[in-house]
């Protein structure tokens, strides 16, 4: 069987070598198929594949759930899970941030985030240097420390070993080093810093969700009985707490996925079967060329036949040959894949964004496993066809005709089906690429509310204890504003608690005045506070009452606008101008105050943020009457804002020098960001759709 084989192997060899034209056109359409496939399969696997982490089937979110879907965690109910649950051998909790760092030519905004003492040994990935937070350093006051990135420490601070125990400078203060993670999967987080996460004893409450919570499952215990346990938990809390947990339950999941969406899911397996059949398309065009150049064998084949070869000796030999192609095909496949992959990440969204920041795309030995079984079944799709044929032929016409070809004991039916499954698995995914960017164009032409020419937008990200007092964060704005508004070139110019193009960064419950308070029925809106000048500023249509003015300050009385959402949710067949809203009042480094009302003195058009795919109800307040001290600001150009944004910087600067001017970005250019998954999707089908064609 050896010596059969290794004949069957050297005469394949020798035969494609005499013809190679056809040689190098089969090899090169084999490998675009197989590397495209296997690319595709690198991506998909690197979602699906188990958590770089020991034990990671252990590893679960622990969410909050309400009728509508999960929802972050509150501080007392963090800790009261923490207290009762017996099934989690750890559980933390975490937040985002972010930090002006020090120590180069200009402050930098760095990512971060906020971790509970023990998140990193519960995920069980050691330290390089250093070590975890400590218990104590949860505490306020004692919890400036820091942990850094691996790439960040490398980057920022060249990687010296004595960092650690030394001093860095964070939003104006002194945080000590006291552990570098390791290369890998962190350095692949949008975070690249993390401090420790305290709680103030006021901030302890059960009404506002703003941590997630992470948990590692005991040895013995599966997600099924540790769901059962939080349920009765959950109940507990309902009871013991009716005011804010009376409709919420708590949801245990895998981590693996979790934070993968269901659209995202499907897409990737839709594009795993468009270079499948980019790669059936491949294996037809090279099993129609190969039947094609068959009419030029069948002498041949005739006069192996009537030497002895049998018909299961002669399709062998025809298969062999295809092994051959295939294998040449699947290594230069290898190669390309690569390069496939390279192009793919080149225009993917960053990670974190599209793929969870666990997702490490690379040729792995699963992949390659993949390439040699894909490698295997093209040659069996592709030989079988034109092997089958030369064991048909008609021997006593192939030999009457001598040297002349052309076809006698060749049937033509089997060329014109392949050449009708080409055309039709080529129209398939020219119809996928087309309606994929159908829906793209849809998505580009919704109306989001807002004129987005020459309008530019960045956040002031200013430490929290920096600005305390209401008054502070008036007059540190104001200054801001009136820098900013003097420029030459500037038209509008003013402050939100949002991100314009990105919607309201809070949401509030609420309650209106004089409609009957059902307890089980909870109204939600998007919340934010706005200066003056930010409805001209984005260009917000006003179609009842007015806007704010200069008149609406600390002393007035309290006014909202609302949009149309919020009109046809809360307040149906009423004038809305006659309304009053209650909402609990936002106080900046404190849990939310008690309710107070808002009379509503203006209905502004939907103003919907980039990618948001429907309308929520939301409502605006002046932010003199509301100050917080993070915010962002709108400015609206007279001509190409990027001719401004030098005097921006300096304005900004000229106020407050340690705040880094980071994000300052023109609002098309967030819409542009926003949609991101959605063109990598649409440039995938398209490049497939044009190669398939």
């Amino acid at each position: 069987m050896w010596g059969i084989l290794r004949q069957n192997l050297t005469f394949g060899i020798r035969t494609l070598a005499k013809s190679p034209g056809f040689a190098i056109t089969a090899v090169l359409t084999l490998a675009l198929g197989i590397g495209a496939t296997t690319a595709m399969f690198s991506v998909v696997y690197a979602v699906f594949e188990p958590m770089p982490y020991p034990k990671p089937d252990q590893l679960v979110m622990v969410w909050s759930k309400l009728p509508a879907g999960r929802n972050s965690v509150a501080a007392g109910d963090f800790f009261d899970w923490r207290t009762r649950s017996t099934s989690f051998a750890a559980i933390s909790a975490w937040s985002g941030a972010a930090f002006n760092l020090s120590g180069g030519d200009h402050p930098e905004l760095v990512v971060g985030s906020r971790r509970t003492p023990g998140f990193f040994t519960m995920e069980g990935l050691p330290l390089l240097l250093g070590r975890d937070f400590l218990p104590e350093e949860a505490e306020p006051g004692k919890d400036h420390v820091v942990i850094l990135s691996n790439r960040l420490w490398q980057r920022q601070y060249g990687g010296t070993a004595d960092l650690v125990g030394k001093p860095i400078r964070m939003n104006g203060e002194p945080f000590t080093v006291v552990g570098i993670l390791p290369p890998g999967v962190h350095d692949r987080f949008n975070s690249q810093l993390w401090v420790p996460l305290s709680f103030k004893p006021e901030e302890i409450v059960h009404d506002a969700n703003f941590v997630s919570v992470m948990a590692r499952l005991k040895d013995d215990v599966t997600i099924e009985q540790a769901q059962s346990e939080m349920n009765v938990i959950a109940a507990q809390l309902q009871n013991e707490f009716p005011k804010s947990n009376s409709n919420r339950n708590i949801s245990v999941e895998p981590l693996h996925l979790n934070f993968v969406t269901e659209s995202t899911r499907r897409n990737l397996w839709l594009l795993l079967g468009a270079v499948a059949f980019l790669l059936l398309i491949g294996c037809v065009n090279v099993a129609n060329l190969l039947l094609a150049r068959g009419t030029s064998r069948q002498r041949e084949v005739a006069v192996r036949a009537a030497l002895g070869a049998s018909r299961s000796r002669l399709f062998a030999q025809f298969l062999t040959e295809s092994f051959v192609l295939a294998l040449l095909g699947g290594a230069l496949g290898i190669f390309l894949t690569s390069v496939i992959v390279q192009a793919i990440t080149a225009v993917m969204p960053p990670v974190g964004t599209m793929l969870p920041s666990e997702a490490n795309i690379r040729i792995s030995v699963p992949v390659l496993l993949f390439t040699i079984g894909v490698t295997v079944v093209a040659g069996l799709l592709f030989g079988a066809a034109p092997a089958w044929q030369a064991t048909r032929l008609d021997l006593n016409e192939v030999l009457k005709l001598g040297g002349r070809t052309g076809g006698a004991g060749m049937r033509r039916n089997p060329l014109r089906a392949l050449v009708i499954a080409e055309f039709s698995l080529a129209l398939t995914l020219l119809a996928t690429g087309g309606l994929a960017l159908r829906g793209f164009w849809n998505l580009t032409r919704i109306d989001l509310g807002i004129d987005t020419n020459n309008l530019v937008t960045f956040p002031l990200p200013v430490p929290t204890l920096r600005l305390t007092e209401a008054d502070q964060i008036r007059t540190y704005y104001g200054t801001v504003l009136e820098r900013i508004g003097s420029l030459p070139g500037v038209v509008h110019a003013a402050v939100v608690t949002g991100y314009p193009g990105n919607g309201a960064a809070r949401g509030t419950r609420l309650d209106i005045v004089g409609q009957p308070n059902d307890p089980t029925v909870r109204r939600f809106s998007a919340f934010q506070a706005a200066t003056p000048q930010y409805i001209d500023a984005l260009g917000i249509r006003v179609l009842q009452g007015r806007t704010f003015t200069e008149h609406d300050t600390a002393t007035s009385m309290r006014v909202a606008m609302v949009n149309e959402q919020f009109v046809k949710q809360y307040l149906p067949n009423v004038d809305p101008l006659t309304q009053r809203i209650l909402v609990p009042e936002f106080v900046p480094g404190r849990p939310r105050g008690k309710p107070v009302e808002w009379q509503i003195v203006g209905v502004f058009h939907n103003v919907r943020g980039a990618g948001a795919r429907e309308d929520v109800p939301e409502m605006d307040v002046p932010f003199a009457q509301s100050p917080w001290p993070q915010a962002s600001l709108a400015i609206k150009t007279q001509g190409n804002p990027n001719a401004v944004m030098k005097s921006i910087g300096a304005a900004v600067s000229a106020v407050d020098p340690e705040i880094p001017l980071a994000g300052l970005e023109t609002v098309d250019d967030i819409v542009s960001e926003s949609l991101a998954i959605d063109r990598f999707s649409v440039v995938l089908f398209a490049a497939c759709a044009a190669l398939g064609l």
